[in-house]
This record gives structure tokens, C-alpha cells and sequence, in this order.
């Protein structure tokens, strides 16, 4: 898997400073910028303990991701309120043998692996013969597994992130968008470290939302996204 950080809203905590001191100012948008490189952290910090979380829509940021598999991007599209541009099976043929992404869990076991390998094999052979025969890529891709590797540039503003990162950086959240959200997260931080400060699973400052579902390990998570950089 690789995440990369491709562009975000050029200073994008000075920009949701000075959207949330519009809304409680009368000074020129021009002045509200000047004012807000000198507490900047101060405010911020301010204004996202007391959730004034809207302002955060004004800064956005994109992703570049490869080598996931489309189990966990069938799960990333679901948070709609972002854009993205995915590679397509129905134009992009497979001429030589598909990527695909292994689960540690079948990886971790030689036989089931060896299963695993022989039937992603098998399948590329019939995507192949489909392919040789004339199947339109549209149609032969019906024969390819959710482990298929894709790549994608996804953009999502910072109120967006905030609430991705709550639910998929959660323990409970499947292994492999778990991952991605947490390399998401460390790459925001460094972009913009006073507004993802205190982004990450819904454990991280309070009780965990999961309730009986819980990993138990609240106290483990929020040293480990405490030091996350």
C-alpha cells in the first residue's frame, strides 16, 4: 500500500482560523488573515474543543493511494461527502497478471496461501482466455476478485477527514482501510498538525463508542495515536 499526500489548501490552518474569526468579527477578511498567524494555535485549539467543526470545510485535502484492494475501496466510497477518481477494470485490461492484495490472516497460513496463490492464478487465466477471445474488459472483469489491486485520488475536506478518521482508525474498523486512514492521518498531521492534533478513533477523547464491542484497549490506542507523526 502507498499514501501519499498529493496537495492541500495552501495554509490551511490560517484559512479555517480566519473562516471561524469571520464569523464573530467585523474586521476585513484581509485582517482576519494578519491576526490569525499570531494565535493561531490558541483559536484553533479553541474553537475545535468547543466543535465549531463547519469552519473545517474550507480547507481540503487530497490523497494519492495504491496497491489496495477493492474490498477496502468498495468501503472508502461509502463516505460520500468527498471526490474520487479510481482506476477502472472496465478500460484498464490486465494484460499481464492482475496485483492483488493477500489478507496477513491467509498469508500467515502456508497451505491456505498456496490456495489462495493457485486460485488467483486460475482466475487470471480465465481473465486472459476472456481477453484472447474477443470479452470486452468490461465484461471479462466480472471474473475478478475483490482482491484485485486498485489505485485512486480521493479529496475530502479537513470536517470529513475528522469524521473518517474517527471510524477507520478505530481498532474495530477492517485491517486494511484501518491502515490507509492511519497513514492518511500521520501525512494530515504534518500538513496541518493544530487541526489534526486530536483526530483518530472515537477513543481518543472519551469513552469508546463501540460500547460492548470495544477492543478494551482505550488506553493503548491513545498512546499510540498520541505519538503518531
Amino acid at each position: 500500500m502507498l499514501v501519499q499526500l498529493l496537495t492541500h489548501t495552501p495554509e490551511p490552518e490560517q484559512v479555517v482560523a480566519a473562516a471561524a474569526r469571520l464569523c464573530y468579527s467585523a474586521s476585513s477578511i484581509d485582517q482576519l488573515l494578519e491576526k490569525s498567524r499570531s494565535d493561531r494555535e490558541v483559536f484553533l485549539n479553541k474553537i475545535l474543543a468547543l466543535g465549531h467543526f463547519s469552519v473545517l470545510e474550507h480547507a481540503s485535502f487530497t490523497f494519492g493511494i495504491e496497491g489496495i484492494s477493492r474490498a477496502c475501496s468498495h468501503q472508502l466510497v461509502r463516505h460520500r461527502l468527498a471526490s474520487y477518481a479510481q482506476q477502472s477494470q472496465r478500460y484498464v485490461s490486465y494484460k499481464e497478471r492482475f496485483a492483488a492484495v493477500t489478507p496477513p490472516s491467509v498469508a500467515d497460513q502456508p497451505e491456505l496461501n498456496k490456495r489462495y496463490e493457485a486460485l488467483l492464478t486460475e482466475i487470471h487465466q480465465v481473465y486472459r482466455e476472456f481477453i484472447d477471445a474477443g470479452i470486452p474488459a468490461e465484461d471479462a472483469r466480472f471474473v475478478l476478485p475483490n482482491a484485485a489491486a486498485t489505485k485512486l485520488v480521493l479529496t475530502m475536506n479537513a470536517r470529513e477527514l475528522f469524521l473518517f478518521f474517527n471510524l477507520r482508525c478505530c481498532r474495530r474498523a477492517q485491517w486494511e482501510i484501518r491502515a490507509m486512514a492511519k497513514e492518511m492521518l500521520r501525512l494530515a498531521r504534518r500538513s496541518a498538525p493544530l487541526i489534526f492534533a486530536g483526530a483518530g478513533p472515537g477513543c481518543l477523547k472519551g469513552t469508546c463508542p463501540e460500547g460492548p464491542m470495544s477492543c478494551g484497549a482505550a488506553a493503548e490506542v491513545r498512546r499510540e495515536y498520541k505519538e503518531l507523526s
